[in-house]
């Protein structure tokens, strides 16, 4: 392929879109962040045991 056709088969970004999208991802990294540092041990500990149930995956 040639510039010109990865130029123009290239999809347009616009900078809000980059904002929303940047935005999301910070808020979603903190929640996360935050989340599980602020969780409890057990807490993380029973949804990481009732995620590997879920999953099918065998844990004890």
């Amino acid at each position: 392929m040639t510039t010109q056709a990865l130029k123009q088969g290239a999809a347009r970004v616009t900078r809000r879109e980059a904002m929303v999208a940047a935005f999301f991802a910070l808020f979603l990294g903190s929640v996360l962040t935050f989340g599980t540092g602020l969780a409890g041990a057990s807490a993380m500990h029973n949804a990481a045991h009732d995620w590997r149930h879920s999953m099918g995956f065998p844990c004890h």
